[in-house]
């Protein structure tokens, strides 16, 4: 292909793509969930959305929520990934809490579940508080 024909080209698809309105910049960087939380009981119970850059949404503790998803955010590994098969977990109970998160982070789908049914589970879930309700905050969601 001569160079011509390649700036012919790139300047076609510039064109369509200055036709393209632009998205929110919350949509465009992927950054919205929704958190269901359920049998966490004192109020903590609810269905919560969430947006961030910029912080926005039901959820009680955007900016915390955010904070937390940031920090834990890392390249190349994914956020809300479930506890690796064959890890072997303290047997505790830590209550009939479950949640799911379902949306886009970073840019890529989600679609996780949390309960706290062992000690790695349990890990799990806290890691992700206050985007998950704390076991120790009656009435705080978050």
């Amino acid at each position: 292909m001569s160079h011509f024909a390649v700036r012919g080209a790139l300047g076609a698809v510039a064109a369509v793509l200055g036709a393209v309105p632009a998205l929110p910049a919350s949509a465009a960087a992927g950054d919205h969930l929704t958190v269901t939380v359920r049998h966490a009981g004192d109020g903590r119970d609810g269905t919560y959305e969430l947006s961030c850059h910029p912080g926005a949404g039901s959820h009680p503790d955007v900016t915390g929520a955010c904070r937390v998803l940031d920090r834990n955010t890392r390249w190349g590994r994914d956020t809300f990934a479930p506890v690796a098969p064959g890890t072997a977990c303290t047997m505790l109970y830590g209550g009939p809490a479950t949640a799911r998160v379902t949306g886009t982070w970073a840019g890529r789908p989600v679609d996780a579940t949390y309960d706290r049914s062992n000690g790695c589970e349990i890990g799990r879930w806290d890691r992700m508080v206050p985007l998950l309700p704390g076991p120790d905050t009656p009435g705080d969601p978050g």
